[in-house]
């Protein structure tokens, strides 16, 4: 805690018409809210405030950025991370009396004004996300023209500045440049509900080393916490859909991956309909979609939207009743940011955990996503370096120079960037003169750090003590203490939740989600590396648009895939479902493709020689089509290979020669493949099937891995 700071009686009076204005006549600042706007009233402040969710943070911001116009300074800048928060935050500043705006994507049209506005004085306030602050155009054009001008610069959800946070993000790291640019005399705001005190200690020591940190309880006394176990995938799915209605009010249902969002949702739509609405909510959606959703959600026009974690920080809702999530994340710190978002406003909201033992390979990945990998550092650095100051190189240019897939080329560039040995420009990315060397040690303590809380996420999970007090303790809060109300200190799950779904519902749910159509899209341009070509792949040796039978983790599958996958032979009974599900795949597939298949070509891309040629055998059976082999012998396939790498082994290792190549020529293939995450092997052996004469290919993939 921080001194007792305290305000001035004009400086209060102004505050107190913010508070009013934001939360009622009868409110008034907290100790705490105080002290950091006193603080922040003062030259050269640096300030972080580390509360739960609902504390009031925000209200810190408007009061301290409504005394300091008052008194002649400049706008203040807000860093925000999502779209949902800086709408939330527009609007509050307009309750608080300030006019606040924001430049994102999904306002370019707007941009020219509000810049105008600024320059004239006539915002208060600016919300920027931090992939803003990246953008050379936006540095230029704005921050350029503020420099020196800000009033007050506030660094919102301020753990992802941090790599020890459990959402750190590069681009945040732009903040220390605005920080750089800032008069000196400017206070410095920033704020989180989620750290702990690894987190806590090194974004103080980025503010400066005379932070004042006030730090508060975490304890969620609305939240009923409670966890469902000893569901499969499948069941929690289920769980869901017979759950959903009893549950009050309307809330967020989260699940770990993007296809596990839309397929819950869809399955929640097929069974309940208009009577229990609801969407699926994913960062692929685009800005006005999430806007209108958020909306939705807000009004109660939707029971519930079923989201990934691109709904989390910032989304306001106080009455949101309940948070279920399908899955664990992968740190506590991260699982109580999600829930925060319920009972913000109300006495009493129903908190959810579905667990499983299939969430260790997500959170295995979570783990180490962000890790940068020497190799692929170095061969990135070797790529920009043929690239000079007239011709910055773009992330496709650097995709087909360096054989990397390019969301890591792009995470990786940021990293860098953060490090001084990129810069980006307005056209692209140029190499600096700064030397890069990967520090072992300290990523090595991140890795370490994550596991460590995989493990806490573990214990919950077996309900090894008050659920409440786990989460607190994580975020080191020394006031934690059981709480009484979760299924923990009850010994049972609190009403209306049960331990399983209803038989009826899982067997529906697995007919439902086996029935549905997977569309495979061929790849369409060479890798270029170590594969040589790049560029669009010629039409006359792509690939038709395929099917695809598993796609990811799918729950529905998962006993299935361990059964046909998973050991040396499959099992009968799984390899029989999966065989109806290529026919049934095939029958609803008929209608699209451009020619029936006559020939069927099974290519075990994963090793998986058993399973892939009993199915094309039996497709061959049921459909009256041929059957051919190819010859296949993928030497040197490892999972760590490049993009390009990957392509030049397959390019190597198939042959379509002799009765084969008689066998296609002129007629249509059907290409039945094993397993792959690439689709590498699929486009290679398409484009050498259509060089032997095949008139088309359609792949038919058994298992898209992610």
């Amino acid at each position: 805690m921080g001194d007792a700071l305290k305000l001035s009686d004009d400086r209060a009076t102004t505050a107190a018409r913010v508070i009013h204005a934001i939360a009622g006549e009868g409110a008034r600042l907290r100790d705490d809210q105080e002290t950091a706007v006193a603080a922040l009233c003062e030259p050269n402040a640096r300030v972080l405030v580390v509360q739960a969710t609902g504390w009031g943070k925000s209200a810190v911001y408007w009061a301290a950025t409504a005394i300091r116009r008052s008194e002649g300074a400049g706008p203040t800048l807000v860093v925000s991370p999502l779209l949902s928060l800086m709408r939330d935050q527009v609007a509050a500043a307009a309750r608080a009396g300030l006019r606040g705006a924001t430049l994102n994507s999904s306002n370019v049209d707007e941009w020219s004004s509000i810049e105008n506005d600024l320059r004239t004085g006539a915002i208060d306030v600016l919300l920027v996300s931090p992939e803003r602050l990246a953008n050379p155009g936006f540095g230029r054009r704005v921050l350029d023209g503020l420099a020196g001008q800000i009033g007050l610069l506030v660094i919102d959800e301020a753990h992802a500045v941090s790599d020890w946070g459990h959402d750190f993000r590069p681009d945040y790291r732009r903040v220390s440049d605005v920080l750089q640019k800032l008069n000196p005399q400017t206070p410095v705001l920033a704020t989180t509900a989620t750290a702990n005190a690894r987190v806590t200690d090194d974004v103080a020591h980025q503010l400066g080393a005379s932070t004042l940190v006030l730090r508060g309880p975490l304890a969620r006394s609305s939240l009923q916490l409670a966890v469902v176990d000893a569901l499969s995938p499948l069941d929690r799915f289920a769980w869901v859909v017979d759950h959903l209605p009893k549950l009050p009010g309307s809330g967020i249902v989260y699940t770990l991956t993007v296809s596990d969002a839309q397929r819950l949702a869809a399955a929640i739509q097929e069974v309940h309909g208009p009577t229990t609405p609801v969407a699926a909510y994913t960062g692929g959606l685009e800005a006005g979609e999430r806007e209108s959703l958020e909306d939705a959600l807000r009004e109660n026009r939707l029971k519930a939207l079923v989201a990934t974690s691109a709904l989390g920080m910032g989304y306001d809702k106080p009455d949101l009743g309940f948070v279920v999530h399908v899955g664990s994340p992968p740190s506590p710190v991260s699982y109580y940011q999600q829930v925060g978002r319920a009972g913000r406003g109300i006495d009493h909201a129903v908190v959810a955990l579905l667990p499983s033992d299939a969430d260790a390979g997500v959170w295995d990945y979570f783990a180490t996503a962000t890790i940068p990998v020497p190799e692929q550092v170095n061969r990135l650095l070797a790529g920009l370096a043929v690239y000079g100051p007239d011709q910055p190189a773009t992330v496709p240019s650097l995709e087909a120079e360096t054989g990397l897939r390019r969301g890591r080329v792009e995470l990786m560039l940021k990293q860098l960037a953060v490090d001084g040995a990129v810069e980006r420009v307005e056209r692209g990315w140029l190499r600096t003169e700064a030397e890069w060397s990967f520090d072992a040690e300290h990523y090595d303590g991140i890795v370490a750090v994550r596991r460590r809380e995989a493990d806490i996420m573990r214990a919950y999970t077996r309900g090894e003590r008050c659920l409440m007090q786990l989460l607190q303790e994580s975020l080191d809060d020394p006031t934690a203490e059981p709480c009484g109300r979760c299924s923990v200190c009850l010994g049972l799950l609190p009403e209306p939740l049960t331990a399983r779904p209803d038989a009826e519902t899982v067997q529906a749910i697995t007919r439902l989600l086996r029935g549905e159509t997977h569309v495979l899209e061929p790849r369409k341009m060479w890798p270029g590396g170590a594969f040589g070509a790049k560029g669009k792949i010629p039409p006359a040796l792509l690939a038709d648009p395929g099917r695809t039978i598993v796609y990811a983790d799918a729950p529905e599958w998962r006993e299935v895939l361990r059964a046909t996958f998973g050991g040396d032979a499959p099992d009968p009974a799984a390899l029989d479902a999966l065989k109806a599900g290529c026919v049934a795949a095939l029958s609803r597939w008929k209608d699209a493709w451009s020619r029936r298949p006559e020939v069927v070509v099974p290519l075990a891309a994963a090793g998986h020689r058993e399973l892939t040629t009993s199915v094309a055998d039996h497709l061959a059976e049921i459909g009256r089509l041929d059957r051919t082999e190819l010859a296949v012998n993928p030497a040197g396939f490892r999972d760590d290979l490049s993009s390009a790498e990957e392509a030049k082994v397959w390019r190597d290792a198939i042959e379509v020669e002799g009765a084969t190549a008689q066998a296609v020529a002129g007629r249509s293939v059907l290409l039945v493949v094993d397993a792959s995450s690439s689709q590498w092997p699929i486009t290679v052996a398409a484009a050498k099937l259509r060089e032997a004469g095949a008139a088309a290919v359609l792949p038919l993939l058994i298992h898209r891995r992610p």
